[in-house]
């Protein structure tokens, strides 16, 4: 048998070799997360200064909310307390109808559980809600007003959040999510635009994509059938939704466009602080607004309150500067300044002059319908 030769120095070359190559490929690595990482400080900061306010006024409600991993101090920057959501069911004209289906069917269930479990479990809150309809309908409003009413902590998931370059940190962050929501509960997890995120699986999806998709859902499953962790979507386009996602939020209502007794509502709400000339007519507005969402609404409102705005600094200032009170009582009627802006009239509505950011037409229309998808 022919024995083998022994390089004690090719053995200690290939030793140093490979222990260089090793120590190179941690350096580079660790050297290309802090570049990439660099662009990114400032946002580091301020997510951290906003996530140990966050955690300094949930302390004396929730005393045991220690030991936060670093994700789930990622996703806490991103949490809405109830007390500072200046938006309520009040604030919300022509949804009667689904404001009364979100009190009984999911407000109470979450406010008052211990009712609804004397009875059966059937009657729980369910794990996911989905709100659809046309852009500008409320869908969001309706959303921050029931995390107010339920008193329930509101985590408003952004993608740019959860998504990360580096391999397997978003499912860590999708983790957080769920893990800090039942912390918190009761706590609504709301996602705006859900059909960007959770849409159509296929085989043509990027695997990062299929694979956050399906550790949202099996963490989605994975609540415990008592919590009060509510998964609240919104969305305009509810077809392009994964079925599987559709099949997790059993109960859905429809956001449509508002039909002129909605219109009038919303108007009313709108107006409702706003000085208007009396025998304002919200019956004409009404008239000629068929096919506006709430959205649109407010901004015709916010138009014809910037009308008389712009009357009364024609009038009260000339170059940039508040006229004097001498040079008003030594000008005539038709240049003195005004004391106060004038209360809205119905003109202030319509386009007079073919102005374009003037929404309603001159013309009457008829009713404009959406047909609501099932």
């Amino acid at each position: 048998m022919k024995k083998l030769n022994f390089n004690p120095k090719l053995v200690a070359d290939v030793v140093y070799f490979c222990g260089a190559s090793v120590s190179m490929y941690f350096l580079a690595s660790r050297l290309l997360k802090r570049v990439g990482n660099r662009g990114s400080d400032e946002m580091n900061k301020e997510m951290a200064r906003k996530a140990g306010s966050v955690i300094a006024k949930l302390k004396s409600k929730y005393p045991g909310l220690t030991n936060l991993t670093e994700y789930e101090l990622i996703i806490i920057g991103s949490l809405i307390m109830p007390d500072e959501i200046n938006i309520s069911f009040n604030d919300i004209g022509g949804v009667d109808q689904i404001i009364e289906e979100l009190h009984e069917d999911i407000l109470f269930p979450l406010t008052e559980p211990a009712l609804y479990d004397n009875h059966t479990s059937l009657l729980q809150a369910p794990k996911g809600v989905l709100l659809y309809g046309p852009p500008g309908c409320g869908k969001t409003m309706l959303a921050k007003a029931l995390a107010r009413e339920s008193s329930a902590n509101f985590i408003n998931i952004k993608m740019s959040t959860i998504m990360d370059k580096w391999f397997g940190e978003s499912n860590k962050l999708v983790a957080a999510i769920f893990s800090l929501a039942q912390r918190l509960e009761p706590c609504i997890v709301f996602i705006d635009e859900i059909d960007s995120f959770l849409r159509q699986r296929s085989s043509s999806d990027h695997e990062t994509t299929a694979s956050l998709k399906a550790e949202f859902m099996t963490l989605w499953d994975g609540l415990t059938s008592g919590g009060r962790v509510l998964v609240l979507g919104a969305t305009n386009r509810p077809n392009d939704i994964d079925e599987a996602i559709l099949r997790r939020m059993p109960k859905r209502f429809a956001v449509c466009l508002p039909n002129a007794e909605q219109r009038r509502k919303i108007l009313q709400v709108t107006l409702r602080d706003t000085k208007l000339e009396a025998g304002f007519d919200y019956d004409d507005l009404v008239m000629r607004s068929p096919g506006l969402s709430g959205s649109d609404l407010k901004e015709i409102c916010r138009n014809a309150a910037q009308k008389a705005a712009r009357e009364y600094i024609r009038a009260n200032f000339v170059n940039g500067k508040r006229i004097s009170k001498d040079e008003m009582n030594n000008g005539d009627k038709a240049t003195k300044g005004n004391i106060a802006m004038r209360p809205l009239r119905n003109s202030d509505f319509f386009a007079s002059d073919g102005n374009s950011g003037d929404i309603l037409p001159r013309n009457n229309v008829s009713e404009a319908i959406f047909n609501s998808l099932d």
